[in-house]
């Protein structure tokens, strides 16, 4: 489950703030609106929250600032130490994945994660959302704010556009990573017991909220 890209978090782990703060050209448009992506998420959370991805903690942050109990996962130990530098002992963050996680010794009722969901093949995704629905009760939820397409159409041309104005690590990125297409996550998350809305957020990041039913 996206454990193959461990090292690459790990590099990013000293940068990643800087390019979500829009220093980035090249990533520019996938950050756009990023403080009202992280916004947007813990709004929609409730009161006990697993997170998976934490990364630096920034959408960690929010959450705690809205007074969440949060039970973080990560599976980068420079991300997690990035984290915890920012947010100190006011969390709980784990190493884990989306599939292989330590389960919190209470019942949670929103399950959320930022820029990370994509790191799963789709056969992974159907699988995590499997489990979800399980550990979820009647009304609960997943928030996710991920990177996805209208169709595979869309995604190509997404490709195409990152090439022609020189963005070859983001066209690389997008073509080495697990990026999906919205009628396929509903058909996930439909299968699993979840009525899901998407809403867009920027260009590439959709918000999935998804109720367990």
């Amino acid at each position: 489950m996206g454990r193959e890209f461990v090292d690459l978090f790990t590099t990013w782990a000293d940068s990643y703030d800087q390019s979500v703060s829009g220093h980035d050209d090249e990533y520019r448009e996938v950050f756009e609106r990023y403080d009202d992506i992280l916004n947007t998420v813990a709004e929609k959370a409730g009161n006990v929250v697993l997170e998976f991805g934490v990364g630096t903690g920034n959408l960690t942050k929010k959450l705690l600032e809205r007074g969440k109990k949060v039970y973080g996962i990560d599976p980068s130990a420079p991300m997690r130490e990035k984290a915890l530098e920012k947010l100190g002992d006011s969390v709980s963050i784990q190493d884990g994945d989306f599939l292989n996680f330590p389960l919190p010794d209470e019942p949670i009722d929103t399950i959320v994660s930022t820029y990370a969901f994509h790191h799963l093949t789709d056969e992974e995704k159907e699988q995590a959302i499997g489990k979800y629905g399980k550990l979820l009760c009647k009304g609960g939820k997943i928030v996710f704010a991920d990177t996805a397409f209208a169709d595979q159409e869309a995604f190509k041309q997404m490709i195409i556009e990152a090439k022609e104005r020189g963005f070859y690590q983001l066209a690389e990125d997008l073509e080495r990573e697990y990026y999906t297409t919205l009628p396929a996550l509903e058909k996930m998350f439909t299968k699993h017991g979840f009525s899901v809305t998407f809403t867009s957020l920027n260009r590439f990041v959709w918000l999935m909220e998804a109720v367990k039913q």
